[in-house]
């Protein structure tokens, strides 16, 4: 009989005696309970045996010969500094690359202690299997560690604690949500940061690894992205109003300074004459007129009117040529290609092209020669379309008005301004003309959240309601009536063009649509029948526009589709040969996930923006107009607010019909986790 020591992973030192052996296992007792274990003998070191072998010993550790207690065992075990002096003793005269001896812990208790008893080598065993350097204990031998191991061994474990007290530190600033500075953080902090910031983005080809679970259980936080979002923006790592669909897209990237540099380059040159100036028609002569939002700054289109007799006018739509400086297939060229539009953002514009183009020489700015595309236009007595012109041209803009100054000047109509009020009266012709088509006319105004600029983290955000104004019509029909006419030029001269199209759909009927009251709810009918848009090569009816054939056109600068249909013209025009049409699908495919990143991008841009308004507005109430149930399983309907100019999606309580009054208030709002819901109820 003897006592046996166990000391297996994730378990504590354990010291017993033996009470028998049962072939290969061993049964012990313990000063810990007075039940027997059973453990394979593999699993233990012998530390002492019975020192009196003529007489039968306890069984129970804390009796003679053991004296096995907590107690005696923690005063037994000696202080530090003596297995100091025994390391130095054993390694002292070690030569260099020997390996020290190793020794029995009966030897080594001896040593250090002076006894070699059953108590003190359990004691030596206990300290020998506790936080300590000196010694490796295996096989039930110890072995005196190498001064170069032992300060490899002390700077490794000096190079754990830190890393240690690091992490305890960051879990307790992740708890606490402190703000931190991410350039002062550990490279392995700084990479959990970058993959809690994919993870919080959205980005669905990440999966939540079992550490960074595992992390968020210790800071307490939830593993959803938008609660992800939340901890980040805490700890100040998260822009607040950082749209994740804008990460790592061109507009977010910018452009680089290659392109930049090239776009500086081209407007330096803007004013020297390059290949085709001389053959452009000189229309500055033309009173012609620009009309924008005052915040516009790229300024795609103008008009005028040119009297060929004192009853004969002529419609002149002008359109911007930024093809006369950037020539197809250049890296400016490529890259407005990729990007596909301008992106429109509550807080301001991302421009397709470089700022200093789209915003100077691209631009028809007032008072300055320019380059343009010039489409002339005779309407027929009943709006139709009569003679065409199409021509490259040089414009000279003699003012730029704002749509609220053109309102004024319409209604006042001073005679100074007969071409401005003839353009109305042509324009109400081909509106009506339209209208005659089968045109569908649902002007309303808009509303949408606007961010001045300021305070980043904590900004003011605006509500800005666009009407329909007359002005705007005007503007609009005249964008609408020179697609028109280009669609029309192209098919009569079989041009492949983005042509644009929308499939013919059954609308609600006269009798049903008088059923629902005017405005909104009739509006709200018509558009749910409709299907979206469609780009062509080939010509194709646009139901809603009441069109045989259209085409964007007038807006070169902001989409690059408009760019692709005046280059097909220019080669027309030149007597060179266009691209066919399979050739211009190809493009137009390469513009395609440009297109449909933008969409998301200002979807989500103005969602949350809306969210955050809609934040600002706790506790306010709108009257609104029930238009249709989105899912009337789960009382969500659509309500029009007419104070906000806006269409959302309520949770509708109780019966309700279209053209229905309702109140509608914000019930919970969190644009981090972008969610608005807002009730409705009945008046």
């Amino acid at each position: 009989m003897g006592i046996a020591s166990r000391h297996l992973d994730g378990k504590p030192p354990l010291i017993a005696v033996i009470t028998g052996l049962q072939g290969a296992r061993a049964d012990l007792r313990s000063a810990r309970g007075a039940k027997v274990l059973t453990l394979p003998q593999r699993q233990l070191d012998l530390l002492a045996s019975n020192p009196d072998p003529t007489s039968e010993p306890a069984v129970d550790p804390t009796q003679a010969p053991w004296q096995l207690t907590p107690e005696a065992l923690a005063s037994a075990i000696p202080p530090g500094r003596d297995w100091g002096m025994v390391w130095q003793l054993l390694v002292a005269d070690l030569a260099p690359g020997a390996e020290p001896e190793e020794h029995s812990i009966a030897a080594l208790s001896e040593l250090v202690s002076g006894q070699s008893d059953p108590l003190h080598c359990g004691a030596c065993w206990l300290w020998l299997q506790g936080d300590q350097t000196l010694f490796r204990w295996k096989q039930g031998l110890a072995q005196p560690r190498a001064l170069a191991e032992l300060r490899r061994l002390r700077q490794d474990r000096h190079r754990q604690r830190l890393a240690e007290a690091e992490e305890r530190a960051w879990i307790q600033a992740l708890r606490q949500r402190q703000p931190l500075q991410e350039e002062r953080l550990p490279p392995q902090q700084v990479e959990a940061v970058a993959r809690l910031r994919r993870w919080a983005s959205g980005d669905r080809d990440l999966v939540l690894a079992d550490d960074l679970r595992q992390l968020l259980q210790q800071a307490r936080c939830g593993s959803e992205p938008a609660e992800v979002r939340h901890l980040l923006v805490d700890l100040g790592l998260w822009p607040r109003h950082h749209l994740p669909s804008l990460q790592g897209t061109s507009w977010q990237q910018g452009f680089s300074a290659e392109l930049l540099a090239e776009a500086e380059a081209l407007v330096a040159r803007a004013e020297e004459p390059v290949a085709g100036d001389d053959q452009r028609r000189d229309l500055t002569a033309l009173p012609t007129v620009t009309i924008d939002d005052d915040s516009t700054l790229d300024i795609d289109d103008g008009l005028s009117l040119e009297w060929l007799a004192e009853e004969d006018p002529r419609i002149w739509i002008h359109v911007a040529d930024p093809g006369r400086l950037i020539p197809s297939d250049s890296p400016l060229d490529l890259e407005a290609r990729r990007r596909g539009t301008s992106l429109y953002l509550a807080r301001g514009t991302l421009p397709m092209f470089p700022a200093c183009l789209a915003y100077g020489p691209f631009s028809l700015r007032a008072g300055q020669r320019c380059a343009a595309w010039s489409v002339g236009i005779r309407l027929m007595a009943d709006g139709g379309l009569g003679e065409l012109v199409v021509a490259r041209s040089w414009v000279r803009p003699n003012y730029r008005l704002s749509y609220a100054d053109a309102d004024e000047l319409l209604e006042l109509a001073p005679p100074q301004e007969r071409d401005l009020l003839t353009l109305h009266a042509l324009l109400e012709r081909r509106r009506s003309w339209r209208a005659a088509q089968g045109a569908l006319f649902l002007d309303q105004a808009e509303g949408r959240v606007r961010v001045p600029a300021g305070d980043q983290e904590r900004p003011e955000c605006q509500l800005e309601i666009t009407e329909p104004t007359a002005s705007r019509l005007l503007v609009a029909e005249a964008m609408i009536l020179a697609g028109a006419a280009l669609a029309d030029y192209g098919q009569r001269h079989q041009l492949a063009l983005p042509y644009r199209g929308q499939p013919a759909t059954p609308v609600p009927t006269p009798a049903e649509l008088e059923a629902l009251p005017i405005g909104p709810a009739r509006f709200a009918a018509i558009k749910r029948c409709l299907t979206r848009g469609q780009v062509s090569t080939s010509p194709q009816p646009h139901f809603s526009l009441g069109l045989a054939a259209y085409v964007q056109a007038t807006s070169p600068i902001r989409r690059y589709g408009d760019l692709l249909t005046q280059r097909q013209l220019a080669a027309h025009l030149q007597g060179e040969a266009p691209l066919d049409a399979s050739a211009l699908g190809v493009v137009l495919t390469t513009t395609e996930a440009g297109l449909r990143e933008a969409s998301t991008v200002s979807r989500e841009d103005q969602r949350h923006w809306r969210q955050v308004w809609f934040a600002e507005q706790r506790g306010q109430q709108w009257r609104g107009i029930f238009l249709r149930w989105l899912r009337e399983d789960h009382q969500l309907g659509l309500v029009h607010v007419e104070s906000l100019a806006m269409d959302l999606a309520a949770d509708c309580h109780g019966a309700a019909r279209p053209g229905d009054e309702v109140l509608v208030r914000v019930r919970e709002v969190d644009p981090l986790r972008d969610l608005l819901l807002l009730d409705a109820r009945a008046l």
